[in-house]
């Protein structure tokens, strides 16, 4: 599968390289393409504008800022997504500082930032995952309790049942959580996620693990 991922910071490279690692042919989109010149010759992950990595793309990855995530995603078409699972990996965090470690958000309880995706892109099949850690984490994290649990939600089963792929892959036990409503309480996890790490400096070495009987 052709998979473009829209976004070239470090969680956009992060996955790139991962899904590259697991057989995935992959490009890597930026406003600047170029300034991505010695990660893709490190890395063999081609650069490429937005707009070019979503229409080669069967597929696609969003990772960029939430406050940008609307513009990035109308920078790519929306003619380019159409029909495409999008792997939506932004969180809605708000400029303000943290406060006691806990990042602020501009979305409400009863509101996700992917919902306000999916709504300005009908035909796009967004699919929230990997919000929930940090990058360092996200491809193939190792933990002696055993694989941590990477939450997901989505409208579409299709788009799922590849994204939950990707998550075995990356060596995760993925959990279905149902539709795009469920990313109301997926999203908050990186806010949770993030206490240790503003409080504590720790960012390698926790993850979320869903016990089942």
């Amino acid at each position: 599968m052709r998979i473009g991922v829209i976004g070239s910071g470090e969680v956009g490279r992060t996955l790139a390289s991962g899904l590259k690692k697991h057989g995935y042919e992959v490009r890597i989109g930026s406003r600047s393409p170029a300034k991505l010149a010695e990660y893709s010759k490190s890395s063999g992950v081609t650069a490429a504008t937005f707009a070019d990595v979503a229409a080669w793309g069967e597929a696609a990855v969003l990772a960029v800022g939430g406050e940008v995530a609307e513009q990035a995603l109308r920078n790519a078409g929306a003619a380019n997504l159409k029909g495409k699972p999008v792997i939506d990996v932004t969180n809605p965090i708000a400029h303000d500082p943290p406060e006691d470690g806990v990042i602020k958000y501009f979305t409400s309880p009863n509101d996700s930032l992917m919902e306000r995706l999916q709504k300005a892109f009908p035909d796009a099949k967004f699919v929230k995952a990997f919000n929930s850690v940090g990058s360092a984490l996200m491809v193939n994290p190792s933990f002696p309790g055993g694989r941590p649990t990477m939450f997901y939600c989505g409208n579409d089963a299709g788009a799922k049942a590849i994204v939950a792929k990707i998550i075995d892959q990356f060596g995760w036990d993925g959990a279905d959580m149902g539709t795009a409503k469920a990313a109301r309480a997926i999203e908050p996890l990186a806010q949770l996620w993030c206490i240790p790490g503003f409080r504590e400096n720790q960012w390698t070495n926790h993850a979320f693990h869903m016990l089942r009987r």
